[in-house]
């Protein structure tokens, strides 16, 4: 009934690399690539007359080909049979044995494969469930009832699938499958258990335990220097202070709203908290510990004596009216006031908060408070010192970029940049680079991106601000430049560029991502974004010698406005333009070459992938170790 495998349409010969690649993109856990993976699909209890067909595994000719075949015991020659009938029945199995196959990967994204008692299994994404509760092969080869039947099918009109996909949809929530922890291989034992240990203590904190392992990998050759900063590094991944409350609010049509709100006061051995609030309906204590920890580091690198932090909430300020938001801002500032102050905690804006939500949580402080004790670190163009803080985080990407090319001998002036994001920081960071005479070509949102071969120029650039602020599509863009062209559910990283800079959010650039910006020619990325790249990424750019100037270091534009800002609002004083400018470049300046003297002190070349993304880490980490240590355990 069943021939081998192979002709099933599988190629034995399929590289082991594809195969990851597939399952990386659609986030399956694939562990040592050729193992047995139980499908379940043995003799079941919905059909009797499929029982009486025992499957067994039989190896191939060749000892070194992976591939199995897959035979019936009635096929097999009789004399077989006779020789081997005491035997069968220890090889009786059931299951089937296959490899999990590139076809399966791209058409049923339903599925996923996890461990299940020590056994690889798949499962589905909706109910997460596998093997013959979802009748028998999910896929609909062996062991279909009905083998004309599609796999898709067959797994959807299981019943147990469709009360899962009932409940989904009563519930209105999308059920995302978990995505797995990447753990880097550690050559230093003493690394290796710190990234233990916070895997042991946080286990589904994905966010957080990516970040930690970046920090971690690069902080290796310190570590191994000096052991003492074991301790060190334990303690600082602990937070001083995690605060998550509830936010209750009232919409304008009466109706009560409960979201919950984060703040991660991360690390304060440097001086007072400084750190953005992020409202986003994904936001948690995951994202909240990694953006305080990422923080931590970039304020630790920065010229100014300052801690980190980070919170916000899972609220979402879209479709919602002035007067909703102000509530809301007023209810979180309600629980944050009594943690905040110049000299304790500073919040300044993130993505979803900008001049509006800075004023409404200002201004309920402020009454809380009694008294204007400073101001929070955020855009107020018109009653604030600062005239170009809005910009300040965009235009320190752009610095930092033109900082490592001047060192190549290169500048950005004709460079092709490809941007993603719409943001605060990429619209300003396409602003600078028009600018700089650099040839910026995309920007993109959550669903898709658009492309410009012409190149954004001041009026195209006002009229993309003039489409989001009306919360338009970019789309529209293209109605009006019929050059440009905008392409749904896809990413800017296969456009050819020489310069890339991932401003939308975190793990937005993934490993298929990092070939495809190889392949386009890219050779300096710079992170306006925290953590845009996932681990596998940073690998890919390593290996094809792709320069990476980090978020803590490319980002620190921020952190010095914002600095800037509160120092000189002290003396009430109105500063020009080119002050600020000039201030936020000789910032970035130093922070620069102190991530490249940290990188050449442990052994990294100024021209090694690994310099600016190990050296800003490693200077960073040493200026918090060193309080840290003067300041005794507390």
């Amino acid at each position: 009934m069943f021939g081998p495998a192979g002709g099933l349409g599988m190629n034995p010969s399929m590289d082991d690399m594809n195969l990851l690649q597939q399952a990386q993109r659609h986030q399956l856990v694939v562990s040592n690539l050729g193992e047995e993976i139980d499908l379940e699909i043995g003799p079941g209890e919905d059909d009797a007359a499929f029982a009486n067909s025992s499957l067994i595994r039989e190896p191939s000719a060749g000892e070194h080909d992976e591939t199995k075949h897959m035979v019936l015991v009635s096929d097999l020659p009789s004399e077989d049979q006779d020789t081997s009938k005491g035997q069968t029945s220890a090889k009786r199995k059931k299951k089937v044995v296959k490899r999990w196959r590139e076809e399966w990967a791209d058409t049923y994204k339903w599925a996923y494969v996890d461990m299940k008692d020590g056994t690889a299994r798949i499962f589905c994404s909706v109910c997460r469930e596998y093997g013959r509760k979802h009748r028998r092969n999910p896929y609909g080869n062996e062991g279909s009832r009905n083998m004309q039947m599609s796999a898709l099918e067959e797994h959807n009109n299981s019943l147990l699938h469709k009360e899962a996909l009932r409940l989904q949809t009563a519930s209105k929530d999308k059920i995302v499958v978990d995505k797995p922890i990447y753990v880097k291989t550690l050559m230093s034992k003493s690394a290796g258990s710190i990234v233990e240990g916070a895997l042991k203590r946080d286990p589904n904190e994905i966010e957080f335990i990516q970040s930690v392992q970046e920090c971690v990998h690069a902080l290796e050759r310190v570590i191994a220097k000096n052991s003492h900063y074991v301790n060190i590094m334990e303690r600082l991944l602990e937070p001083e202070r995690m605060i998550v409350f509830r936010v209750p609010w009232i919409d304008d049509r009466g109706e009560t709203h409960v979201n919950r709100g984060f703040r991660v006061q991360f690390n304060q051995a440097l001086g007072p908290c400084r750190g953005g609030i992020r409202f986003h309906p994904s936001m948690n204590l995951s994202i909240a510990k990694f953006l305080g920890f990422q923080q931590t580091l970039k304020n630790a690198l920065s010229p100014y004596k300052l801690g980190g932090a980070s919170g916000g909430s899972d609220f979402d300020p879209k479709g919602r009216s002035d007067n909703e938001i102000m509530r809301f801002c007023q209810s979180f500032m309600n629980e944050m006031y009594r943690y905040m102050g110049p000299d304790k905690d500073l919040p300044s804006e993130e993505v979803g908060v900008g001049t509006r939500e800075m004023g409404y949580l200002f201004g309920q402080y402020r009454r809380l408070a009694g008294q204007f004790q400073g101001s929070f670190t955020g855009p107020r163009i018109y009653w604030a010192a600062s005239s170009l803080r809005t910009e300040a985080s965009g235009y320190g990407v752009v610095y930092f970029a033109r900082l490592m090319l001047a060192d190549m001998n290169k500048e950005i002036k004709g460079l092709r940049c490809v941007v993603s994001g719409c943001g605060k920081i990429a619209m300003h960071v396409v602003e600078k680079l028009i600018a700089c005479g650099a040839h910026p070509v995309t920007v993109s949102d959550s669903k898709g991106y658009l492309v410009d071969d012409d190149g954004f120029d001041y009026m195209k650039l006002a009229f993309l601000r003039e489409i989001k602020s009306q919360q338009r599509s970019l789309r529209d863009y293209s109605k009006t430049y019929a050059r440009a062209k905008y392409f749904d559910e896809v990413k800017p990283w296969n456009e050819r560029c020489d310069v890339a800079f991932p401003c939308a959010s975190q793990n937005e650039v993934d490993q298929a991502d990092a070939i495809n910006l190889v392949n386009a020619g890219c050779r300096l990325l710079v992170e306006g974004s925290n953590m845009p790249c996932t681990a596998e990424a940073v690998d890919v750019f390593r290996k094809a010698n792709v320069l990476i100037a980090p978020a803590i270091a490319g980002g620190a534009g921020g952190v010095a406005a914002g600095e800037i800002e509160v120092l000189r609002e002290s003396n009430s004083m109105q500063w020009s333009a080119e002050d600020f400018e000039s201030s936020l470049q000789e910032a970035l300046k130093q922070t620069y070459e102190k991530a490249l003297k940290a990188a050449n002190d442990f052994g990294y070349q100024k021209e090694s992938p690994e310099a600016l993304l190990h050296g800003a880490t490693i200077a960073a980490f040493l200026n918090i170790a060193q309080a840290m240590t003067d300041q005794g355990c507390v």
